[in-house]
C-alpha cells in the first residue's frame, strides 16, 4: 500500500473533489482511503444500469442514508449525475462531500457534463512518483521495465507484472474505447495505438503515423485526441521560440507510464539499444506525475534546433526555468553540455541546467550539476509550495 501525496490535500479540503486519471493509477484506492460513507461504482454494470434507468435513484439514496461523504467512481459513464450533485450541493445545507473519479475527459465533454465550477476542486493523478514509491526500494532496471503503477509495484513476481501490463491495452480498448463507443473502427484504433507506441519519444509526424496504421490523416488526428482525452498519452510541445533561431516545432508523444508503453510494444528488456529512450520516458513520467501529485502549474517542453542541438526537457514552474539533459550513460563530459549553450542563446532568461544520469554519485562537469536521477528530480523543486 502506497500513500499518495494528494491524499492529505483531498482530505483536508472542504470542497468536493473530481479526480481524473488513467486506468490503474489508483484513483479508486485513493478515494476509498478517504472513507466515504456511501460508494457508487459506475464501472460495475449492475450499478450503471440501475442509475441510468432510474434518474431518481441517486437522490433517493442520498436522502435515505444522509451520508457525510459520497464516492462516485467512473462518473464519466453517467455525466448527467453531475447535475444532481450540483443541485444537492446548492440546495442542501447538509450536503455531503462528494468524491468523484473519472478516466475520460472526452466522455465528460461529449456528455456535456456539468463539471461543477466553483463547487468542486479538480485534480489529476498519474503513476506513483519517486517520493511515493521510495526510490531506494526498487532497482532502476525494474522501474524502466515495468513502470510505477501502484498495482504493478505491489506485485511480487515479475511475470505477474508483465502479464498485467501486456493485458492493459486489451482492457483499455474493451472498457474505455469499445464500451463507451469512442471509436467506431476498433481494429483501426488498435492499429493506431500500436503505431503510436512505436513513435514514443520521437517528434511525431501524423502523415506517417496515419500511413503506418492504415487510417486517414483526419482519423489519425481524432484518434490521437482520444488517446489524450482518455489520459493515456501526453503530447509535449516545443519550447516557445524567443529569438530568430529556427527550432524544431513538432511535439513529442509519451505514454503515461513506461511499463504500459513496454506492454504495448511487447518488450520489457532494458537493453543497451533501448535504455536511452526508456530513461527519457521514465523521467518524463516522473515529472508529469509529480506535477499532478503536488497540483503544480507546470509546463514541460522539448528543445531542439534545426541543426540538432537539443536539451531533453525544459521545465517551467513557480517562476523558474530548468533545462534537464538525460544521460543513461554514467560518464558525462563537456560535449554532453553543448545543448545548454544553444538553449541559453535562445532562452535569454536565467535557467538552471541539470544533467540526470543512471549513476549513483553526484558530480559537477563544466559548472553543471550531474546527478543521480532521483536527486535530479528533487532539484527540480517538484513539491508542495
Amino acid at each position: 500500500m502506497f500513500t499518495r501525496v494528494l491524499q492529505k490535500k483531498i482530505l483536508s479540503g472542504k470542497k468536493s473533489v473530481l479526480l481524473l486519471g488513467p486506468r490503474q493509477c489508483g484513483k479508486s484506492t485513493l478515494m476509498k482511503s478517504c472513507s466515504p460513507e456511501l460508494s457508487i461504482n459506475l464501472a460495475r454494470e449492475s450499478e450503471f444500469l440501475q442509475f441510468s434507468s432510474n434518474p431518481d435513484e441517486f437522490e433517493d439514496r442520498i436522502r435515505r442514508s444522509r451520508p457525510k461523504s459520497v464516492l462516485i467512481d467512473e462518473v464519466q459513464r453517467l455525466p448527467s449525475l453531475l447535475n444532481t450533485v450540483q443541485a444537492i450541493l446548492d440546495d442542501d445545507p447538509r450536503a455531503p462531500k462528494f468524491y468523484l473519479t473519472g478516466s475520460s475527459a472526452r466522455k465528460l465533454r461529449r456528455g456535456q457534463a456539468n463539471l461543477l465550477p466553483g463547487r468542486v476542486h479538480s485534480y489529476r493523478i498519474g503513476p506513483l512518483t519517486w517520493q511515493e514509491f521510495g526510490a531506494e526500494r526498487f532497482s532502476i532496471d525494474e522501474l524502466l521495465s515495468t513502470g510505477t503503477l501502484p498495482g504493478i509495484l505491489n506485485e511480487q513476481e515479475r511475470s505477474e507484472r508483465i502479464k498485467t501490463l501486456r493485458d492493459y491495452a486489451g482492457t483499455y480498448l474493451r472498457e474505455e474505447i469499445q464500451a463507451e463507443a469512442l471509436a467506431r473502427d476498433i481494429e483501426g484504433f488498435s492499429r493506431f495505438l500500436k503505431v503510436c507506441a512505436a513513435w514514443t519519444g520521437q517528434f511525431i509526424d501524423l502523415t506517417k503515423i496515419s500511413s503506418e496504421s492504415q487510417v486517414k490523416r483526419l482519423t489519425a488526428m481524432r484518434y490521437l485526441d482520444i488517446l489524450e482525452d482518455t489520459l493515456v498519452v501526453e503530447r509535449v510541445g516545443a519550447f516557445s521560440k524567443t529569438s530568430g533561431r529556427r527550432l524544431v516545432q513538432h511535439p513529442k508523444l509519451y505514454f503515461f507510464d513506461v511499463g504500459v508503453w513496454n506492454g504495448l510494444i511487447g518488450n520489457f528488456e532494458v537493453t543497451a539499444d533501448r535504455i536511452g529512450l526508456l530513461f527519457e520516458h521514465f523521467m518524463y513520467n516522473q515529472i508529469s506525475a509529480a506535477a499532478k501529485a503536488f497540483d503544480l502549474d507546470l509546463r514541460i517542453s522539448t528543445f531542439r534546433t534545426e541543426h540538432g542541438a537539443e536539451v531533453d526537457f525544459i521545465i517551467e514552474h513557480s517562476g523558474r526555468i530548468f533545462a534537464l539533459e538525460l544521460k543513461a550513460s554514467k560518464n558525462v563530459g563537456p560535449s554532453d553540455l553543448l545543448g545548454f549553450e544553444s538553449f541559453k542563446s535562445v532562452c535569454k532568461k536565467k535557467f538552471t541546467p541539470i544533467v540526470a544520469t543512471l549513476g549513483s554519485h553526484a558530480k559537477v562537469v563544466g559548472g553543471v550539476p550531474v546527478l543521480p536521477w532521483n536527486e535530479a528530480l528533487s532539484e527540480l523543486g517538484l513539491k508542495s509550495s
